[in-house]
């Protein structure tokens, strides 16, 4: 039996639906949208006012207001912008995305795992190693120039409007589209996009692209699609052109959607990266690191290690711990522990220089290296060499003074037996 949508905004409205919303949008806190209100201040602010916003809603003269436009750094460089709606509007959002999940989740492909209940990039890179070991190993690795900031609204509603035949529910939909952008001061419409930032917005690219995903599937594609990132795994170079050059030219024309050209291109699997993974080119290929992934998170730690130069090692030793176990949690379905173990002692690297800079003077450092066990005639040599800080990092009279151990106990987190633990 079909399901009815022509009054979906009634189960939006529901209760039970919008004490979920609620818990969620609570639970997730967030920074304030244009008008300044907080998580905190929400719940007050539904009791006095919420009878007057459903009315508004209900009778289809609900305005959401502008979103604030938050500018961030891709992890890849350039400039990501982020639209931060109002908690109110985060509330409506988060309650509509949970009714219309239930329609359209149900349907989605197999192959796309981005912004889904129960699917993750883990399943996404395990999927993708699983068809490149079937002897498909060759990638179409297609980059969707500013997806989020290209939504074609009118395209965008077609779809919708498909199977969601409630009128009411596709104009507030439209409204959150069309709402302005708030960013430096200045208020511009907005004719195209989904501006990332809103909970809406992750099911509505989805809903877009599913489009894509079905294109895939009816030619035939083992593909995996993580939001606007999309795979194709092939047999040959030659198919892999084919492939990227037809897609390019259906994107293009059905979805008005643009394919970047110098990002995106056919090659080895090993040679490119999906989701900060890469994987070895053995035939039963292994998951490992890419090589991005690894400069990008060692840029960041030295700008924590920069800041840490005037600071109590205890302190930047329990800020450096969340950030080494969320990112070896991520990183745990790699098979190729060498570059873990190299890391660990890059990281133990930066905090011996740490420590060679903070004993500024001569005598300081003899002394420290001689309570540390090493030996009178040898601390003091090496406390009067000439070299800097970094080379002295790696030398084997401070290996020996500030071992692992003296780490550890300090609380450093080792990435090598995070992932040994992970994985036994």
């Amino acid at each position: 039996m079909q399901l009815d949508t022509s009054r979906l905004l009634d189960s939006v409205l529901e209760s039970e639906n919008l004490y979920e919303a609620y818990r969620r949008v609570a639970g997730n806190s967030g920074a304030p949208g244009v008008d300044g209100m907080t998580v905190e201040e929400l719940g007050p602010y539904l009791e006095e006012h919420w009878s007057e916003i459903q009315e508004q809603m209900l009778c289809g003269r609900y305005m959401p207001q502008a979103v604030r436009g938050v500018e961030i750094p891709k992890a890849g460089g350039g400039i990501r912008l982020l639209g931060i709606p109002t908690v109110l509007d985060r509330l409506i959002q988060q309650a509509i995305h949970q009714v219309l999940a239930q329609i359209y989740d149900p349907t989605f492909s197999d192959s796309s795992y981005g912004f889904r209940e129960g699917r993750s990039t883990h399943g996404a890179v395990t999927r993708a190693r699983e068809y490149v070991e079937a002897g498909y190993r060759w990638v179409v690795d297609m980059d969707l120039e500013k997806f989020f900031d290209r939504v074609n609204h009118d395209i965008l509603m077609s779809r919708l409007g498909k199977r969601v035949k409630d009128k009411r529910l596709l104009g507030i939909i439209r409204r959150y589209l069309q709402a302005g952008l708030l960013c430096g001061g200045l208020m511009s419409p907005r004719a195209e996009g989904t501006p990332q930032g809103g909970p809406l917005s992750p099911l509505l690219s989805n809903i877009l692209l599913d489009e894509l995903d079905k294109e895939l599937e009816r030619r035939g594609h083992r593909f995996v699609r993580y939001a606007d990132d999309c795979n194709i795994y092939v047999k040959s170079e030659e198919a892999g052109k084919r492939v990227l050059e037809s897609i390019t030219q259906w994107l293009e024309k059905k979805l008005k959607l643009k394919v970047n050209r110098e990002k995106s291109g056919v090659d080895r699997p090993w040679k490119r990266k999906f989701l900060g993974y890469s994987m070895t080119l053995n035939r039963e290929p292994k998951l490992k690191i890419s090589p991005k992934s690894i400069e990008r998170f060692k840029a960041n730690l030295k700008e924590l290690f920069r800041k840490g130069r005037g600071r109590k090692l205890e302190e930047l030793i329990k800020e450096l711990k969340p950030k080494l176990t969320g990112w070896i949690a991520y990183y745990r379905l790699t098979r190729v522990k060498g570059i873990v173990t190299r890391l660990d002692q890059w990281i133990r690297r930066r905090l011996r220089c740490i420590i060679w800079r903070q004993l500024k003077r001569v005598y300081a450092r003899a002394k420290a290296l001689i309570r540390r066990g090493l030996v009178e005639e040898r601390a003091w040599r090496s406390a009067k060499n000439q070299r800097g800080p970094w080379w002295n990092a790696g030398a084997s009279h401070m290996n020996q003074a500030y071992p692992k151990s003296y780490f550890e106990k300090l609380g450093l987190v080792s990435l090598e037996e995070k992932l040994r633990t992970y994985q036994s």
